[in-house]
């Protein structure tokens, strides 16, 4: 079951960064060319131990997404499948060169429900990390799949060099209702994930 419910989130996000590439718009030129630059790893725990990967995604991610679009260019992607429980959580990462991290982001977003079977159930805002940080945008959608509701929270996030979605369901409560979510919860647990993923490249 779980391993079922984690492959149909992977479907999701993949979507997503598919659609943060193939169907930007043009970017600001150059922009993504300043400041550091860092890759997207796959480590084997996240948020600090309370995940354990379960599926490397890379390879699958990598050969779907396309490596050149109008707003990035020279990109890579890294993701794995987690689990914590009954809790089924997928990393999604991309790096190249980004010229506007905004469009990066709305696109990976709109990209969740282009497939005609995810629709939006909570709008996405910004969030702060209670910690201080980048922030992060957040929402809730829900996956119909073989008559089963899913409740999929999400946070996404880009820099001039790196994007990411984070992805998260929970078997014991699939069909959970999506205004109960904790999205400032969800956008701490992601910013310690981006902390863990994000690496200085080189």
């Amino acid at each position: 079951m779980w391993g079922i419910i984690g492959s149909i989130v992977g479907i999701v996000v993949i979507g997503s960064v598919i659609s943060a590439v193939a169907f930007s718009g043009a970017g600001r030129a150059g922009g993504g060319s300043t400041g550091p630059k860092y890759k997207i790893t796959v480590p084997q725990t996240l948020a600090g131990g309370e995940y354990k990967l379960d599926k490397d995604i890379t390879q699958q991610a990598d050969g779907a997404v396309p490596h050149e679009g109008a707003n990035e260019h020279g990109i890579k992607t890294a993701g794995g499948q987690y689990t914590s429980g009954t809790k089924s959580l997928v990393m999604l990462g991309l790096y190249g060169s980004i010229d506007d991290p905004s469009t990066t982001v709305d696109h990976a977003i709109r990209g969740m429900t282009k497939d005609g079977k995810t629709e939006v159930a909570v709008a996405d805002k910004k969030f702060t990390p209670s910690g201080g940080g980048d922030p992060l945008t957040c929402g809730v959608d829900v996956r119909q799949e073989m008559g089963q509701k899913i409740t999929l929270a999400f946070c996404v996030w880009a820099d001039s060099s790196t994007g990411g979605n984070v992805a998260q369901t929970d078997a014991a409560d699939l069909a959970k209702d999506p205004q109960s979510v904790d999205l400032q919860a969800f956008a701490d647990t992601t910013d310690k994930i981006r902390s863990e993923v994000k690496k200085p490249l080189g």
